[in-house]
């Protein structure tokens, strides 16, 4: 169940292309779009450059709170804490996943900050439907 409702997630992410990240500065929410989901080994991983206002707030707080729109009307909101991973394998497969990336970032390199959606609460939401809570 888990895995399926992870697939899920991660199939909405992309296919919204574009979600917003909230995280938190002090005690004032930041939110900017992002376009990175990957999944791999069992977890749903986001890039960004670790000289970003973003990496730095999620050094002092992890926690964080996404939400995407999909072609027919429904919405998802996803929370929990971002885990960093930035083995050279995860780097890579990143850039694989994205390589319209590879001329900002490289697999391995001291400015490439991959993290791991961590303890997460996913709910997807519609108009017309109850609530589907994702087993992730």
């Amino acid at each position: 169940m888990a895995q399926r409702d992870l697939q899920k997630l991660h199939d909405f992410l992309k296919e919204a292309g574009t979600y917003f990240l909230a995280t938190v500065d002090e005690d004032s929410p930041r939110v900017r779009p992002f376009g990175t989901a990957l999944l791999y080994e069992n977890k749903i991983y986001v890039l960004t450059s670790k000289t970003k206002d973003v990496s730095k707030q999620i050094g002092r707080n992890p926690q964080f709170e996404i939400s995407a729109m999909d072609k027919a009307g429904r919405w998802i909101r996803v929370s929990g804490v971002f885990k960093a991973d930035n083995r050279t394998e995860v780097h890579q497969a990143m850039l694989d996943a994205y390589p319209n990336l590879k001329n900002m970032y490289e697999a391995g390199g001291s400015n490439t900050n991959t993290l791991y959606l961590d303890n997460v609460k996913a709910v997807i939401y519609s108009f017309t439907e109850e609530p589907e809570v994702l087993d992730v």
